[in-house]
């Protein structure tokens, strides 16, 4: 099983987990973020770095993509064109949620083709499985993967 099937598998069983905003605790609170951070945990151990605080808006003011500059330093970059579709199960999408916006929103690829999903954790739903829409494709800005290999 790739890495990227098993990022899968670790983001379905954290479906149902309430939305709480910088926390990373299966079936207790997540954020997008947190959800990530999960999975790595159980992909690799530990986390790659610590975590400082941040806000919702995600440096949103002072326009730094932090969030999309932490992925390019811990995972494999795929596709940085925006409106790229994700080819493969597992790979970590990055979204924009309004135009001149930061990216500040991620996902895990669950399905790929017509019935193409994401699993994320949304404020006011929590952590759940949406379908990869119209609407939610548009946003994408970059996808990355995680390595194989490990840390």
């Amino acid at each position: 099983m790739s890495v990227g099937e098993r990022a899968v598998l670790i983001a379905r069983r954290w479906i149902g987990t309430p939305y709480l905003h910088q926390a990373s605790v299966e079936g207790a609170g997540s954020d997008c973020l947190g959800l990530l951070r999960g999975i790595w945990r159980e992909l690799y151990g530990g986390e790659p770095e610590p975590v400082p605080p941040y806000t919702p808006d995600w440096s949103e003011p002072v326009r730094e993509e932090r969030l999309w500059a932490a992925a390019r330093r811990h995972l494999i970059a795929v596709s940085e064109e925006a409106g790229s579709l994700p080819e493969l199960p597992g790979e970590v999408i990055l979204f924009r949620l309004r135009a001149g916006g930061v990216a500040k929103h991620l996902g895990i690829a669950a399905r790929g083709g017509a019935g193409a999903s994401f699993v994320h954790a949304y404020s006011g739903h929590g952590v759940i499985e949406s379908p990869l829409s119209r609407p939610w494709a548009r946003r994408i800005v970059a996808r990355f993967q995680f390595s194989e290999g490990g840390l």
